[in-house]
């Protein structure tokens, strides 16, 4: 989080937002029990939706007012800028699943989508009531709870096989993840740059080590 969004939005707000942000827990929960085509026939026309509805509150006055409405008090100065016409985070959650989704293996969005929800609340909360450690562009404090909430996801998300190269493969990718998260601003939301983050890492890191082991998770639609 940058210091320009600690200045507009309140602590409170930024609990309701992360509570919000825990919905889309539902993604990797769902996609794990769904075939790819089904979940993009699912997440692509609420994509579109949520596009349309970002973009259009910028040229419409009354979309605007709605939105700032509903959802004004939980949103950063940077998502209600008219000239850059950034998108929400809700939005990048949507836009990065459809991508990922799309590119990678369901073990590793399943994977990166969690830590994406668990690991990027913890950060933003831990980091902004207890950091006080600079850490290239946040807190070391909020880095340490998205790696250390995000351990915890790695250990009870789907494993191919479950061996333990799987394990250290996951805890190296969420470090990454980490890194995403406290570098991301203005410039790449962390929304949509976390799941990538992980998802690449974890791809590279299964061609490494375990270039043989098929990238299907067992006794799921894939």
């Amino acid at each position: 989080m940058t210091a320009t969004d600690r200045a507009t939005i309140d602590y409170k707000s930024e609990v309701l937002r992360k509570l919000i942000h825990l919905f889309s827990l539902s993604i990797p929960t769902i996609y794990y029990f769904i075939t790819r085509e089904l979940a993009l026939t699912i997440l692509i026309p609420l994509t579109v939706f949520s596009l349309l509805i970002d973009y259009g509150r910028y040229y419409h006055k009354a979309l605007s007012k709605l939105v700032d409405k509903i959802f004004g008090f939980i949103m950063r100065k940077h998502e209600k800028d008219s000239k850059k016409k950034n998108l929400n985070g809700a939005t990048y959650v949507l836009l990065s699943a459809v991508i990922v989704i799309l590119i990678f293996p369901k073990v590793f969005v399943v994977t990166a989508f969690a830590v994406l929800i668990i690991g990027d609340s913890s950060a933003a909360l831990i980091g902004r009531k207890y950091g006080k450690t600079k850490f290239l562009l946040k807190s070391l404090e909020g880095t340490l709870a998205f790696f250390v909430t995000s351990c915890f996801v790695v250990l009870l998300a789907p494993k191919i096989e479950g061996n333990l190269t799987e394990y250290v493969i996951g805890i190296i990718a969420v470090a990454i993840g980490a890194i995403a998260e406290n570098i991301s601003g203005e410039w790449a939301d962390d929304n949509f740059t976390i799941p990538l983050a992980v998802c690449i890492s974890m791809w590279i890191l299964y061609a490494l080590f375990l270039p043989q082991l098929p990238l299907i998770l067992p006794n799921v639609p894939n």
